[in-house]
């Protein structure tokens, strides 16, 4: 028989490993998710529900893993489970992931199936029981690409929704009525309708987020939001109010769910800079950008600046984003740029002469664009083929490192595609 009343927490996008050019930023990432882990344990929390990319890759660096691997075993030593489904980042198809690791070892239990199923197959969802609250937990995880509504469409859960007990349904997938009106047009998701119905609480992922709101048929569906956030778009969410940053503590009476969010981010170290460069030369530019650094730093402090416009001299290149930095008595661990809107003033005229046969192979590309890849058909998207070539051949400027070459270039690969990083979760 199980128990009406108990406390059990959730969270998800840990995202562990994130930030790998910010080291101090990657810390205080896992500084967030550590102290969410003490405070399941300070509010006794029978049980931990983690929905979806607790690590930012498949195999992060162990040094990453081990510290987080400690926390989570210290909360099974004394007694308290934890289950998962994997996220969009931490799965991958055909290879043992840290997931797979730590529950060979014990440390949770992982709850979804593994197998990819072929569309329209039905199958039967499986569940597992808490035994100690007699709580009934199933889910479904998230792949690197999404998940396709067919798959959850396709599922049997009635042997589910019939198990007496409190029930859980986890998932790691969006949730289209949820969706805030900025992610709309860029994501697609489940809609409430696809989730197994019955259910008494619904643990949700995925978008980085907090949303709270009812399930199908009832129940309380929750995301409790990223641990930390893996974007400057989910900082800044995180500052304006729009999102929690660390986890949900579900309390349990008379069968009925409750929801407290628990903010574990360190406070007041987020500070973000807005730089606009437009109609600047390179080396003005580069001098603006020291002055904001060395204003808004500080002790533990971590910078976000986003430099964008059109430089009206020079290049990106001779931004030199590292040495501004150190010329501006700030560690380079500590700053984190965002320069996917930052264009020198070469941007709109050919790098190179284009050839009769390069010409021809971008027109046929075109020509032969499926409606898998819309972004290519027409005059539009003959132009950004021509614009993504100029963008990826730009050299490297003479002092440039690597790492800001490397940033540059992706970045103006997303300014021309119409893709900011903050849409890939």
């Amino acid at each position: 028989m199980g128990r009406d009343s108990f406390v059990f927490a959730h969270l998800a996008d840990a995202h562990v490993g994130a930030w790998p050019r910010a080291p101090e930023v990657r810390a205080a990432l896992r500084t967030s998710l550590l102290r969410a882990l003490e405070v399941v344990e300070e509010r006794d929390a029978e049980f931990l529900l983690i929905s979806g990319d607790l690590f930012h890759t498949p195999v992060p660096d162990p040094n990453e893993v081990a510290p987080v691997a400690a926390a989570l075993r210290r909360l099974v030593d004394q007694g308290r489970r934890i289950y998962v489904v994997y996220g969009s980042h931490d799965y991958v198809a055909h290879r043992t992931s840290w997931l797979d690791v730590l529950a060979a070892t014990g440390v949770f239990a992982k709850v979804a199936p593994e197998a990819v199923r072929t569309e329209g197959t039905r199958w039967t969802l499986p569940f597992l029981t808490d035994e100690p609250t007699g709580a009934r937990i199933a889910g479904i995880s998230g792949r690197s690409h999404g998940l396709d509504r067919e798959y959850y469409r396709a599922v049997d859960s009635e042997a589910f929704r019939l198990a007496p007990g409190f029930k859980v349904f986890q998932f790691h997938a969006a949730v289209e009525e949820y969706l805030p009106a900025d992610l709309r047009e860029h994501i697609r998701g489940v809609r409430v309708d696809d989730l197994p119905t019955g259910c008494d609480y619904y643990a949700g992922g995925h978008i980085h987020r907090t949303y709270d709101g009812e399930g199908p048929g009832g129940g309380l569906l929750v995301n409790p939001g990223a641990v930390f956030g893996t974007s400057r778009t989910d900082l800044l969410n995180a500052l304006e109010g729009r999102t929690h940053q660390g986890l949900a503590i579900v309390t349990i009476t008379g069968g009925q769910p409750s929801v407290e969010y628990v903010d574990t981010a360190p406070a007041g170290v987020v500070r973000l800079l807005d730089v606009d460069v437009t109609g600047l030369a390179a080396e003005v530019a580069r001098a603006d950008l020291a002055q904001r650094l060395s204003s808004a730093q500080g002790e533990g402090v971590l910078l976000f600046p986003r430099v964008h416009g059109t430089l009206a001299d020079g290049s990106v290149g001779q931004l030199a984003f590292t040495e501004v930095a150190r010329a501006a008595g700030v560690r380079p661990g500590t700053v984190s740029w965002d320069v996917q809107d930052l264009a020198g003033p070469e941007a709109g005229a050919p790098f190179l002469a284009e050839s009769d046969v390069e010409g021809a192979r971008i027109a046929e590309l075109v020509a032969n664009a499926s409606e898998e890849a819309p972004w290519l058909v027409g005059p539009e998207g003959e132009r950004r083929v021509r614009d993504l070539l100029r963008e990826l051949g730009t050299p490297k400027g003479e002092g440039e490192s690597r790492q800001d070459y490397t940033a540059a270039r992706i970045g103006g690969a997303r300014r021309v595609l119409g893709v900011r990083p903050d849409q890939e979760a």
